[in-house]
């Protein structure tokens, strides 16, 4: 089954999600320099937070990190209100429709107290769209096409995710531009893109995507989350698949403020350090989709448990490399772990869904995923000070104790696993 086959609204979603994913991610690159070099521009390079002098790299880290804070905090409410009303599409377009506006504002600002707002439209604005929109494509797909519709969703967005840092490098470095109404600098080109992404995702979600009806008929009101499994006495399979994504997140997130220590160990320049970044981007684009699918067929737990035995050792092996090959060679491995971990994990939460659930439950997953993005960097930036290995140890160790919790507390939800040896609840 190719991606054709794929349900039009997936795909649609999917093509929205990669286009938004490069808007957003344009602020990656583009908002620290912002700040520093607009906003920020004061002598000394410092300023106040909270009536305390920080540092001007404080400043930046904050700014930054709130975005993802807020977005991870604020998905299991939106996804239980989306649960409540049944109207995904209309979640998905609010958040777009504020993901674009504080875009654009950027533009129009000079203050640090209007950026931290901007900042918490834009995670509102997130939190708004993500769990509507996993929720959807779960509520789009079959026990049949569950894993393969992830994967595919997953690909799309995370290219996006992948070439819009680039993208942005390139705008910044031939700025400024002339247009008809004047000379623009390449800040204001990039926020106008990331302002044109979200519009154009808006109106494709707008004119192609429809709630399916059985969202509205069956919109439910008992939506807590368990921790534990009322029938044996484990933990609950979803709460214990968020837990796990939390630790294969963080470990994503460990390497991203390395890059000073990364240049002196491998003797290697920021080009180097943007491959080995990207390697596990790279890797996630190219086995999503065929492992989701795969997923469908052979059943989701012996991916997920795939998934974290290479992990721990992708991760440990990071901590040693002495080269940069090598470096790349051990982020693709992980890369192509954290593959068959994520689809598969949203296919198998996704299968324990009832009617009118999917939004609280996928919103655990989904949660996990963007706080453990945001906590790996300032893991890692402690951890570096006692050695080059600690943060790729730790990141190994937490990949361990999450094929333990899934190993020991999640069973397998698709009926008859096309595979010798496995089948359900094995």
């Amino acid at each position: 089954m190719g991606i054709l086959a794929t349900d039009r609204r997936v795909l649609t979603l999917a093509f929205a999600r990669m286009i938004d994913s490069v808007a957003n991610s344009f602020l990656v690159v583009v908002l620290p320099q912002f700040l520093d070099e607009v906003v920020l521009d004061v002598p000394g390079g410092g300023g106040e937070l909270f009536g305390i002098a920080v540092t001007q790299s404080v400043l930046i880290g904050v700014a930054l990190s709130l975005f993802g804070f807020l977005n991870s905090f604020g998905q299991p409410f939106a996804g239980r209100l989306s649960d409540r009303t049944g109207r995904r599409r209309a979640f998905i377009l609010s958040g777009l429709a504020l993901l674009g506006v504080a875009s654009g504002a950027y533009a129009f600002v000079e203050s640090y107290p209007a950026i931290l707002f901007l900042r918490l439209l834009q995670g509102a604005g997130a939190a708004l769209t993500i769990p509507a929109t996993v929720a959807l494509v779960n509520e789009l797909a079959t026990d049949a096409t569950r894993g393969g519709n992830f994967g595919v969703f997953n690909t799309f967005r995370l290219a996006g995710f992948g070439f819009g840092p680039l993208a942005a490098g390139v705008l910044l470095a031939y700025g400024p531009y002339a247009t008809p109404v004047g000379s623009i600098t390449g800040f204001t080109a990039a926020f106008g893109v990331a302002l044109l992404g979200a519009a154009v995702s808006f109106g494709l979600v707008a004119a192609f995507v429809s709630d399916p009806e059985r969202t509205a008929a069956s919109a439910g009101e008992d939506l807590a989350v368990s921790v534990t499994d009322s029938e044996d006495a484990g933990l609950d399979p979803v709460f214990t698949l968020g837990v796990a994504t939390l630790f294969m997140a963080i470990g994503i997130g460990l390497f991203a403020t390395l890059e000073p220590q990364l240049s002196s160990r491998l003797s290697q320049g920021s080009v180097l350090f943007s491959l080995e970044f990207a390697a596990v981007v790279i890797a996630n684009v190219v086995f999503q989709a065929p492992i989701g699918r795969a997923s469908d067929r052979y059943g989701r737990r012996p991916f997920i448990v795939a998934g974290f035995v290479l992990l721990g050792p992708a991760l440990l092996a990071q901590g040693f490399v002495t080269t940069p090959a090598w470096m790349v060679a051990m982020r693709f491995v992980q890369g192509l772990a954290v593959a068959a971990v994520f689809a598969p994990s949203l296919a198998l939460a996704g299968d324990l869904a009832t009617e009118g659930q999917s939004g609280t439950t996928l919103s655990i997953l989904t949660m996990a995923f963007g706080l453990g993005t945001a906590i790996g960097p300032l893991a890692s930036g402690f951890l570096v000070a006692y050695g080059f290995v600690w943060p790729f140890a730790f990141g190994a160790a937490l990949a361990v104790a999450g094929l333990v919790l899934v190993y020991t507390q999640v069973e397998e939800t698709v009926a008859d696993p096309d595979v010798p040896g496995v089948v359900a609840g094995d």
